[in-house]
């Protein structure tokens, strides 16, 4: 596939967390694990340049001493796509360009699906996409779990921590929403100025504010799987996986 846009990545890393203080900094396999998001998001071919975005000096000289590029950025962002936003406008980056949201917290981020995630821009009307996988109906019903209801050609309907679709006799399929997002710049811009939603306060998922502004989302359906460390007792299974692709 020919990328005809600039594609920028930036990984949001913030020190303090109130299940997981320091998280981007854990151990993993030698390294911290931003390290492992930023290599990983290096090796897919569309990214022009991957960068670390945060607000911790601890974290900063790290990234400098490992080579990673960094940006420094306010201590009162509410959320990483803010954070994200300050990045990229500190970089100075073009409005037609695509700017990925690349979550700090999954080690083991496969390449490819960055690739999926970028993909839909060749479309010069798309203005974000982001990415789903199949799930049982057993785990549609965990609020930890956001799902995503597609229309025909792909534009996300609607994102709900309950199951969606309802299915009356308990068959049916759901897709789990995966946390990674495509802006173009413009886009990026628009979202950041717009006021959090009633729909987005309600559900708490400021991706619903995007809707609710008549802005679409684009989403691709993958068949990788992530495996997000949200606590210090999930750094075991991050580290097996890695183990095991380095063998």
């Amino acid at each position: 596939m020919s990328i005809v846009y600039g594609c920028y990545g930036i990984i949001p890393a913030r020190y303090d967390s109130s299940r997981f203080p320091g998280k981007p900094m854990a151990d993993i396999c030698g390294k911290p694990m931003f390290w492992h998001v930023w290599n990983s998001a290096c090796k897919c071919p569309e990214m022009d340049k991957v960068v670390l975005a945060t607000d911790s000096p601890i974290i900063q000289d790290a990234a400098e001493k490992l080579g990673v590029p960094v940006v420094m950025t306010a201590d009162t962002h509410t959320s990483g796509t803010d954070r994200v936003l300050e990045a990229a406008r500190k970089l100075s980056l073009p409005d037609d360009c695509v700017v990925v949201n690349i979550q700090g917290d999954e080690p083991c981020l496969a390449p490819e699906m960055l690739s999926e995630l970028v993909s839909p821009f060749a479309d010069g009307s798309v203005r974000v996409t982001t990415l789903a996988s199949p799930i049982t109906a057993e785990e549609a019903q965990s609020p930890d779990r956001v799902k995503v209801a597609l229309a025909k050609d792909s534009r996300a309907l609607y994102f709900s921590r309950s199951p969606i679709p309802y299915s009356h006799d308990g068959s049916g399929k759901y897709l789990l929403h995966i946390g990674l997002y495509g802006f173009r710049m413009e886009a990026l811009e628009t979202f950041a100025g717009t006021d959090a939603s009633p729909l987005e306060k309600r559900e708490r998922l400021e991706q619903l504010r995007l809707l609710e502004n008549g802005i679409p989302i684009h989403v691709t359906v993958t068949e990788h799987s992530c495996h997000g460390v949200d606590r210090p007792e999930d750094l075991d299974t991050a580290i097996k996986i890695l183990e095991r692709e380095k063998i």
